[in-house]
């Protein structure tokens, strides 16, 4: 009888997904307002700001530090207005947002962080290949979180820097950082050593030179060739329309509509199902595989997933792991 194909998966993650690290670790850091949501972030890095006053001057009226903030949204604008000295106030903010997320993801707490390792690990187990394939993992982080999880299981990240590829078989899984990456310092690419910028926060992002075409152009292939998308820790805002862009292409690909996996809250699901109802795949997180997630609204939705998902698919198999077991207590 031939073995059923296994499903092709491909992992979106957010900065929800790194916030799940952290809370998992020590719920008292965000209770002591260090939390990396972009709500976090962004109400620490307009305070900083608030201090320059070469910052405030002309934004005054527009630099409040209450209610839902998003700093993304607030460098767009500041770019859009073309005020006096809106070049140094969105290269001000921009820093601070590297400065402010390098600080919390210190080496004493990311080292003791296993959500994204357990994840992987999972992956890994040979009941698991035999049902899934994972294919690729995408990003909007530009921490190194993901990378530093995947080093443990499968070597130096395949960031796809170029279009040059070696037989399959010899290169990991590629790890798709659509906005780049803190870390792209002294990369390999063609024989040169090189330092990449990120794509940093705002309205002017623009994707069409290398590196980048060429990892948006990868990320589009593996949606294409997926069965099943998770969605890890990330709203799918209308603010990055370029991620709805890509998704909405990967369709037009397709015989048949992948899967969107999404593992947030229910409340997060279904608001996603109605910004985004013309994908038609979308699930909330406790409509993924009938009743898998018993629960609407988890403290962590990544850690509540995994856990549930490990144990319905290795049953004992959990035991002799390293990372999973953790997951699972």
């Amino acid at each position: 009888m031939p073995q059923p194909i296994p499903k092709k998966v491909v992992y979106l993650f957010g900065a929800g997904a790194t916030h799940a690290e952290l809370a998992n670790l020590d719920t008292t850091l965000i209770e002591k307002g260090r939390g990396l949501l972009i709500r976090h972030v962004s109400s620490r890095v307009i305070e900083r700001a608030r201090r320059y006053p070469a910052y405030r001057e002309g934004v005054e009226l527009v630099s409040g530090t209450s209610g839902s903030l998003n700093i993304e949204l607030l460098i767009s604008l500041i770019e859009n207005s073309k005020i006096h000295g809106w070049e140094y106030k969105t290269r001000r903010l921009k820093h601070l947002v590297k400065e402010d997320i390098e600080n919390i993801l210190i080496e004493g707490r990311t080292r003791r962080f296993y959500l994204h390792k357990g994840l992987l690990e999972f992956h890994e187990h040979p009941i698991t290949s035999e049902n899934e394939k994972l294919i690729g993992l995408i990003s909007l982080n530009y921490d190194d979180v993901l990378d530093q999880a995947c080093k443990r299981f499968f070597g130096d990240p395949n960031y796809c820097f170029s279009l040059e590829r070696d037989a399959p078989s010899l290169k990991p899984i590629p790890l798709l950082k659509l906005h780049g990456s803190f870390n792209w310092r002294r990369q390999r690419i063609r024989g040169r050593m090189r330092n990449i910028e990120i794509i940093p926060m705002g309205s002017n992002k623009t994707y069409l030179h290398a590196p980048y075409i060429f990892i948006w152009n990868r990320a589009l292939e593996i949606l294409i060739e997926c069965h099943t998308l998770r969605v890890i820790g990330c709203s799918l805002s209308q603010d990055d329309a370029h991620l709805i862009d890509l998704l909405f292409k990967a369709h037009l690909e397709r015989v048949e509509a992948f899967d969107i996996e999404i593992i947030s809250s229910d409340a997060a699901g279904e608001g996603i199902q109605k910004n985004y109802g013309f994908f038609p795949g979308i699930k909330t997180l406790t409509k993924i595989e009938g009743n898998l997630i018993p629960e609407a609204d988890p403290l962590n939705p990544f850690k509540t997933w995994l856990k549930y998902k490990s144990i319905a698919m290795l049953e004992g198999g959990i035991e002799g792991t390293q990372y999973l077991k953790k997951v699972v207590r």
